[in-house]
């Protein structure tokens, strides 16, 4: 049966070998790093940067959208294929290399500034968009994929996330109380430790409140953040360990840059969006209209299609390969890459995304999620 705000315009096509694009991102990172190491030249090491920041954007804006989506006829052969599991698992392995690759790099060769600068860049990158592969294994069920999570969060040290994520800004997306939906009106800059501090709050709070009603200590093995925080320093302890000192500065640059990659995404998602509350006062369900939706098609292939966030937070079981476009959801005026690099300069940002949340919600101020310093200076100027 059809959803009636689907847009089912264009004929889907299963776009089955493309996906090998997805794992292809931290090997062609890691690439750039042995290219550094076989010729010398550090500007090998700006690929990330450079591919990231401009080319994703050109192709994006080249090759557009793809606003097709599965037949429901498709949807359990997609979701039971063995092939998708195992190009979101390959990420991981990959990952792991160029983390290492990247720490003996900084520990062990001589760098200038600038070489050392894109090095934690391009390592960043790969663990930032790591945690969004993250993202998509501990959304699941399997043991394998939730382990699988953790792992890919260790390089970043954010693996408070797993628990974060799944039952603190799922249940609170696009509401005032979750630290990881941005105000309109909240630049990034004033938006990330806000997010940092408060997921990171509400993480432990949520492993605390599991454990104490198994009667168990929030200290407890058991905890999922203790796991994934060890796993960190199990990582961190034997690249210092081998390589020495020099390693864990360059560890904990990247690990920021990576974290701050996952939050600017955050940042994007949700901004200004707001789910209302019914007649008995509690949120509303949340639905693909509470999610900024993105249909491009090369920054979809990359990223396990996280930028279809609308169904995946409507319908937050559903596996990458079969998320879809719906007609109701607000759409970015482009990918992801693009919009990260914009939501960096907060005049820009606010010029390009304020009037579409107005427009989403056909100008009505009170419907949006709205910085409280924004709605004064509007109340003040009448803008």
């Amino acid at each position: 049966m059809s959803h009636p705000t689907l847009d089912l315009q264009e004929e889907w096509q299963d776009k089955r070998w493309w996906w090998l694009l997805s794992p292809s991102i931290p090997l062609a990172f890691t690439a750039s790093l042995l290219a550094f190491v076989w010729t010398g030249p550090w500007w090998c090491m700006l690929l990330a940067p450079l591919v990231i920041h401009v080319l994703l954007p050109l192709l994006d804006r080249v090759l557009g959208e793809d606003f097709s989506n599965p037949p429901e006829s498709a949807v359990a052969q997609l979701e039971g294929d063995l092939f998708y599991r195992v190009m979101v698992w390959a990420y991981v392995p990959v990952q792991w290399i160029g983390t290492v690759l990247g720490a003996w790099i900084a520990a062990t060769q001589p760098l200038p500034w600038m070489g050392y600068v894109a090095l934690v860049l391009t390592v960043g990158a790969i663990n930032g968009i790591g945690i969004g592969t993250a993202h998509e294994l501990g959304h699941k069920k399997e043991a394998l994929d939730r382990w699988l999570s953790k792992i890919a969060l260790a390089p970043s040290a954010y693996g408070h996330f797993f628990v974060e994520h799944n039952r603190g800004h799922h249940k609170r997306v696009a509401t005032p109380e979750d630290p990881a939906s941005a105000r309109m009106g909240e630049s990034f800059w004033a938006f990330l430790p806000r997010s940092v501090w408060g997921s990171l709050q509400s993480a432990w709070a949520l492993e605390q409140e599991r454990l104490n009603k198994l009667g168990l200590s929030v200290w407890h093995g058991q905890n999922h953040n203790l796991q994934a925080w060890g796993l960190t320093l199990l990582l961190f302890g034997t690249l210092v360990a081998w390589l020495g000192s020099m390693a864990l500065p360059f560890l904990l640059l990247q690990a920021v840059y990576a974290a701050s990659m996952l939050e600017v995404v955050n940042y994007v998602e949700h901004y200004g969006l707001l789910r209302q509350r019914d007649a008995s006062g509690r949120y509303v369900r949340c639905e693909p209209e509470h999610s900024w939706n993105s249909n491009h098609l090369v920054g979809n292939l990359l990223l396990y299609q996280l930028q279809r966030h609308s169904d995946h937070h409507a319908h937050p079981s559903r596996r990458y390969q079969a998320l879809r476009h719906f007609a109701a959801a607000p759409q970015l005026p482009a990918g992801y890459a693009t919009m990260i690099t914009v939501a960096y300069l907060p005049p820009l940002w606010f010029a390009w995304m304020d009037h579409r949340v107005m427009a989403h919600y056909g100008g009505d101020l009170g419907l949006v999620n709205l910085q409280a310093s924004a709605r004064k200076n509007r109340l003040e100027t009448g803008h």
